[in-house]
């Protein structure tokens, strides 16, 4: 007996959503893949339950810019609550440090600058870095000792928002791989009082601001608006410079082949996209002054 044909349809772009906490961010997903019936989707950039914010959510073609997406600035805002640390470095975890000590703001502003630039962090415990192949924060769970290395990471710019002894609020952009909850760790640290990460929002990653982002609800009560607002596969590629093929370009390119740039406006060497009459065709590097195609779409023109 033949399984039944899935109904699903090929839904190609982007969706900016404004995930709310409690939810993971593959819960967030689904419900977007549920609401436009799509075949495939993904997301750039996981964000734990208890945080909010922006979760870019790929959907067909989309997902292979996700890569893009996910190397590009994040941008933080985070609320520290002085006094204790936990293991988790957050407040699903259990006291490990506490101290009567509360920072004085001039304090806490004096030591933002040993949090900047290119600095090495040690991840929590709790976080998705396989050791072995297994996740760190399940070895956690199950009581086992969890020393994660010190890795290299760059913190564009830290601010204090606010402060009122007990808490503190901060500003973060940064880099691919920075943990919000250890600069809270180690700040509480240095400072000589621990801390630990109460509510967190993520108002940027790459292309993506907070300002474009839709709330989930509001997504799925007006499941309309949320086809009309779906943004172009290109969206994901928009911090790359764009090469315009005609169609004997676009024809080499999506066999992977390369192309001959010229003229003035081909861009610098590096990483860079394609496009044709408006579609993306493909994303590779510029060298020598060729387009060297490494990932096609496969979008109809």
């Amino acid at each position: 007996m033949n399984a039944p044909r899935s109904t699903r349809v090929e839904v190609n772009g982007w969706v900016i959503l404004d995930k709310p906490v409690g939810i993971t961010s593959t819960q967030a997903v689904s419900k977007l893949k549920r609401l436009f019936n799509a075949k495939k989707a993904g997301h750039a950039g996981t964000l734990d339950p208890l945080a909010s914010g922006v979760l870019p959510v790929a959907f067909g073609e989309a997902t292979k810019t996700v890569p893009f997406v996910q190397d590009g600035e994040k941008a933080y805002r985070f609320t520290v609550q002085w006094g204790v640390e936990t293991d988790t470095d957050d407040t699903e975890g259990r006291a490990v440090q506490t101290s009567d000590a509360r920072p004085d703001p001039a304090a806490i502003v004096a030591l933002l600058p040993r949090f900047t630039g290119e600095i090495m962090q040690q991840p929590p415990a709790f976080s998705a870095i396989k050791i072995n192949g297994e996740r760190a924060y399940d070895l956690a769970r199950d009581g086992e000792a969890v020393d994660l290395a010190p890795r290299p990471i760059t913190v564009h710019a830290l601010r204090l928002v606010a402060a009122d002894g007990d808490q503190a609020v901060l500003e973060a952009e940064c880099g691919k791989g920075t943990y919000v909850r250890a600069i809270a760790r180690d700040l509480g640290r240095a400072l000589g009082c621990y801390g630990h990460v109460i509510a967190l929002r993520r108002t940027r990653v790459g292309p993506f601001i907070e300002d474009e982002s839709a709330p989930l609800g509001e997504l799925l009560e007006t499941p309309e608006q949320a086809h009309e607002d779906l943004l172009g596969v290109e969206a994901g590629l928009s911090e790359l410079p764009c090469i315009l093929l005609d169609r004997a370009g676009a024809a080499r390119a999506r066999r992977g082949q390369s192309v001959i740039l010229r003229g003035r406006d081909a861009p610098a060497e590096g990483a860079a996209y394609a496009v044709c009459a408006g579609v993306v065709i493909a994303s590779g590097l510029v060298e020598r002054g060729e387009f060297l195609p490494n990932r096609v779409f496969n979008l109809p023109f």
